[in-house]
């Protein structure tokens, strides 16, 4: 699909996971090709064969064409009052929206020989038909099994036997430095090479708590969404997602979804067509050294709990604000976004315990995950997951309460604003009211009226009063 934006700026191809992956996938068949047991080097040479790689399973990667469609102009009448305001702006026309088709494409790769396929859900979003090309040329219908924009995973199934398959790898034994590959279809140009490094683990990206992402310096660019990104022994560790940009283009910052969390979003999709998941009940904080050294420890490392939601799993467990969250199951918890991978990409249900630094002394507290509401903390943005996406904004509905207190029929409550949306104005706290001329009762009230470019305004009331917010969306 069309590549998504990070907070920062284009994001062109966007869970903790307890436990070891298995190296072979469970389903992989005798003859699959065999993992590259050792990282191979150009004979002669010390430098990474990266031919090597490329040559056995490239022809697991495949494309991903999708079509569709999408509204065009405003629907707003010439007698509407705000008519006068959006007549002369790129879309505007009186009267009902049309729909024009859309095309898009993405990566992905095969997983199961008999036609399972991974790609990240934003390529796949709004999609009426999604086409699998492979490297041999074949074209499949894909049916989509599912989608979790939590974690931007799609699970996709085409009617194919004794296909070609990736082996799966490890991410947690992936090293700063360590090289690894990219193979995918930029800008339609299939399966396309690219290597670096990965530069980092674990990143936490604004918005995007539930994945800890694997940062690398490989080039990827629109049409690697959901393609494999893979270690030297030749496995997958990752499926590419991300990048930074302030031009809209590859600048060396690119950001992969790890294989193991990718797999347990693919089991629940496989198993029951959807996700669920998990959520503690708390609000948590990054430490700095002078907070650190206010709760006794010696390094600014763990989750400092700022709040705790009432009836939640962290209340019933006796967890405390001002508490502390060093560990969770004995994995040491490094930055408050590894609690929230950590729950976001857990099942309700799961049991945990937690060591929690309270006044000064350790504890161990077990408790019981709750479900996630997945309406609670819905994300606005062009693609249906959210965290940031090509607004930047974290939005939920109005509960009756809040309605009631504010003195409003219906509205968004703004939780965060980062990219375009803080850019525009918005802060937390702020009330969306009107989008495109159009009430907002739902997000997908605000995405209908925000894909597309141009300017779109907003209604804002923040406390007792309210204001049209001009917001550029491309």
């Amino acid at each position: 699909m069309q590549a998504r934006k990070s907070v920062a700026a284009l994001a062109i191809v966007a869970a903790f996971a307890g436990g070891a992956v298995a190296t072979h996938y469970s389903g992989m068949p005798a003859h699959a090709a065999p993992a590259l047991l050792v990282a191979p080097t150009v004979p002669g040479t010390s430098l990474p064969d990266f031919a090597a790689i490329a040559q056995t399973y490239g022809p697991a990667v495949v494309n991903i064409a999708v079509s569709g469609t999408r509204k065009t102009g405003f629907d707003v009448d010439d007698e509407h009052p705000l008519a006068p305001f959006f007549r002369g702006m790129p879309g505007f026309r009186s009267g009902p929206q049309g729909e024009v088709p859309t095309q898009g494409q993405g990566s992905g790769f095969i997983v199961g020989a008999d036609g399972i396929v991974l790609t990240n859900a934003h390529v796949v979003q709004g999609a009426s038909e999604v086409t699998v090309k492979l490297n041999d040329r074949r074209e499949f219908r894909a049916k989509v099994l599912g989608a979790d924009p939590t974690t931007d995973i799609a699970v996709l199934r085409i009617e194919a036997k004794n296909l070609p398959v990736v082996v799966l790898g490890d991410p947690a034994k992936l090293r700063a430095g360590d090289w690894v590959v990219a193979i995918g279809s930029p800008f339609g140009f299939e399966n396309s090479v690219s290597a670096g490094i990965v530069s980092a683990k674990g990143r936490s990206l604004p918005g995007e708590t539930q994945v800890p992402f694997l940062q690398t310096d490989v080039a990827v660019n629109p049409g690697n969404s959901g393609g494999p990104l893979f270690n030297m022994k030749g496995e997958v560790v990752g499926i590419n997602s991300q990048i930074y940009s302030r031009s809209g283009g590859y600048q060396g910052l690119s950001f992969a979804i790890p294989i193991n969390v990718a797999l347990k979003v693919k089991d629940q999709i496989v198993a029951t067509g959807k996700v669920a998941h998990a959520r503690l009940g708390v609000g948590v904080q990054e430490l700095n050294q002078s907070l650190a050294e206010s709760f006794g420890l010696k390094r600014a490392e763990g989750a400092l709990v700022a709040s705790v939601q009432p009836g939640s799993a962290a209340e019933r467990a006796g967890i405390r604000a001002g508490d502390v969250i060093t560990k969770v199951n004995g994995t040491p918890i490094g930055a408050a976004g590894e609690l929230s991978a950590f729950v976001g990409t857990a099942k309700p249900g799961d049991k945990v315990t937690l060591e929690v630094l309270r006044q000064g002394e350790r504890r161990d507290i077990a408790a019981v995950l709750g479900a996630a509401d997945v309406g609670k903390a819905a994300k606005a943005a062009a693609e249906p997951k959210g965290g940031g996406g090509r607004l930047g904004l974290s939005v939920r509905p109005l509960t009756p309460e809040e309605r009631k207190q504010v003195n409003v029929q219906g509205g968004l409550l703004v939780e965060e604003a980062g990219g375009i949306a803080a850019r525009a104005g918005l802060q937390p706290g702020d009330i969306l009211l009107m989008a495109g001329g159009k009430n907002v009762q739902s997000v997908d009230d605000l995405r209908a009226a925000t894909t597309g470019n141009g300017t779109v305004a907003l209604l804002v009331q923040r406390g007792d009063a309210r204001v049209f917010v001009p917001m550029r969306l491309g």
